[in-house]
């Protein structure tokens, strides 16, 4: 009797095609793991759902079976809450090996029964990896209770699972992960409870996944068994259960061991001792339920990658949205930096004590050998003055970096707001995207001071062997240096209050390093600044990066996915048409 609800195929994945089968499964997996849904999106719960369940059908079935070939035939006793499973699998191996329970929910682990010889393939590394392994009963329903008893044939193990329609999540969740990764379901129900929409819904799964069923009709009076089996055959046609065996367990005496007498499962044992001993049969069985696996994981796989196509779009929506408002923010910083905006204010007023009234140009434009005298008085107490115009333009600019990246990031998380996952997103990082960032002052404060630096350098390479000339000496580096950033902070059109202290400044660079090498110094001044301006908010930009990179939605995931479905597809394809002579 062929244990499988439909005709098989003629598709064998654990044939030669197995050995790739195998590793473009383990690369779908992978492509899986790379595509996840974490916006909330209309419609992505139930594919969030989806998209967990096949990835525990990889890692519970599909892999652990290509793996490893040659390992017994997992028979999962699964069915609804009272039907009487803990009792078959006792009568099955003749002793008790599992507890029947009284009250419901049952909580206890879920029992192996293999043959002694079989062991090894039940190990931690094999099946349900996350479930501990224990030699006695327990409560632990993240542990799985290994008992080998020699009533259970080689090659064959029976595995009691929870209720799938308990009143207790974990026992559901622990169901439903144990028949998805049985080779065999052998479901058992009773006359009272074979018309229940749950475990119907459990067995329209196995048909969706072409899995290799069974069913117990059990608990029923032997009155009644012949009336309700003809009706439960009539569903499982009606729900393309047609070839799966049915078999029956009246309602009996039970002894205290919680066994049936061994007449009552003497049919289902024979059964399944003739499948174990059939190694062609049990391979059919397999592969009737690893190809019906697969056909579902890549059919499941292609809605997942649009769902991710649109993660990814959302995704870059929000990025777009906050480069359009940092782009106008940077925009906007580069402005200020370079058309006088900042010579105002103190800056200006530390600028014209520095220049004064234009006595210090006229100075430097005289005949430095008749007017020595006049020069010493026009420079004394100038280096101070310098100090304080420099100190003037760090403060002017870390308050203009400040003041834009703050207006940058209170519109760019406006603009996140505006969708009901961006606001996801910024809650979902400890850093207060809406404000500007914490470290961003001493970065603003180190890349002015370096940038005073390069100031200094240009006017020492560009006088050059005038450094030790009486102008150069006069002002000295640190004067010229900040005589150059003013200028460069003025721009080409200075308004009318700065224009004249400007004009002032030009005439001093002009006078010391020669009107070529002013033009110069002040358009290398103007781009390292703008460089440095950009370096600053660029990093403010790439704070809105980060929570969108912890979600780790990558542009390529969804093709990634796709294609690896589609290779496994083409060699199950490629299986089932060896197996027709050519047709599939």
């Amino acid at each position: 009797m062929t244990p499988g609800h439909q005709a098989t195929t003629g598709a064998d994945l654990l044939d030669d095609v197995g050995g790739r089968m195998l590793t473009e499964v383990v690369r779908l997996h992978g492509s899986l793991n790379n595509a996840p849904l974490p916006l909330d999106l209309p419609s992505v719960d139930a594919l969030r759902v989806g998209r967990e369940h096949i990835i525990e059908q990889l890692e519970d079935y599909i892999i652990p079976r290509l793996t490893e070939i040659e390992a017994p035939l997992l028979v999962v006793v699964g069915g609804s809450t009272g039907a009487g499973k803990s009792t078959l699998v006792n009568t099955l191996v003749g002793t008790k090996v599992t507890t029947p329970g009284l009250l419901r929910p049952t909580t206890r682990s879920p029992v192996l029964v293999h043959h002694p010889d079989d062991g090894r393939w039940f190990g931690a590394d094999r099946l349900l990896p996350e479930l501990a392994r224990v030699a006695q009963a327990t409560t632990d329903q993240d542990a799985i209770q290994l008992v080998p008893s020699l009533e259970v044939p080689r090659g064959l193990a029976i595995l009691d699972a929870p209720d799938v329609d308990s009143v207790d999540e974990r026992n559901r969740e622990l169901a439903s992960q144990l028949l998805a990764a049985a080779d065999l379901w052998l479901f058992v129900t009773s006359a009272a409870r074979y018309s229940d929409q749950v475990p119907w819904d459990h067995l329209k799964q196995a048909v969706d996944r072409n899995t290799a069923v069974a069913l117990v009709l059990s608990r029923t009076s032997p009155d009644d068994v012949s009336t309700v089996s003809v009706h439960l055959a009539r569903m499982m046609a009606a729900r393309g259960l047609k070839d799966s065996p049915l078999f029956a367990v009246p309602q009996g005496p039970v002894s205290d061991d919680g066994l049936l007498p061994t007449s009552y499962g003497a049919e289902i044992k024979s059964w399944l001792d003739a499948l174990a001993a059939d190694t062609a049969a049990k391979r059919d069985v397999v592969n009737q339920t690893v190809a019906g696996a697969v056909r579902t994981v890549t059919r499941k796989a292609f809605p997942i990658a649009d769902a991710v196509d649109q993660q990814v779009e959302a995704v870059a929506d929000l990025l777009a949205r906050a480069d359009r408002v940092y782009d106008e923010a940077q925009a906007a910083l580069l402005a200020a930096g370079s058309d006088g905006t900042l010579l105002r204010g103190d800056l200006l007023a530390r600028w014209q004590e520095f220049v004064g009234s234009g006595e210090l140009v006229r100075t430097l434009e005289a005949k430095v050998g008749f007017v020595r005298e006049r020069l010493v008085n026009a420079i004394k107490g100038k280096p101070q003055q310098a100090e304080r115009v420099g100190l003037a333009i760090e403060m002017a600019l870390e308050t203009l970096v400040a003041d834009h990246a703050e207006r940058a990031a209170s519109t760019a998380a406006a603009a996140w707001r505006e969708k009901s996952y961006g606001e996801a997103l910024l809650r979902s990082t400890t850093d207060d995207l809406s404000r500007a960032g914490r470290g961003l002052r001493a970065q603003a404060e180190q890349e002015i001071r370096a940038w005073h630096d390069e100031l200094q350098e240009l006017v020492r390479t560009e006088a050059g062997d005038a450094r030790h000339s009486a102008r150069f000496l006069a002002l000295g580096v640190r004067g010229l240096a900040v005589t150059l950033g003013v200028v460069a902070l003025a721009g080409p059109q200075p308004h009318a209050d700065a224009a004249e202290a400007v004009r002032l400044g030009e005439g001093l660079l002009a006078t010391t390093l020669g009107q070529a090498g002013a033009d110069r110094v002040v358009d290398q001044a103007r781009g390292t600044l703008a460089r440095r301006l950009a370096t600053l908010m660029g990093a403010e930009r790439a704070r809105y990066l980060a929570p969108a990179a912890q979600w780790q939605l990558k542009p390529d995931a969804p093709d990634q996915l796709r294609q690896a479905a589609r290779r496994v597809d083409d060699l199950r394809f490629a299986a089932a048409k060896k197996g027709t002579g050519g047709h599939l």
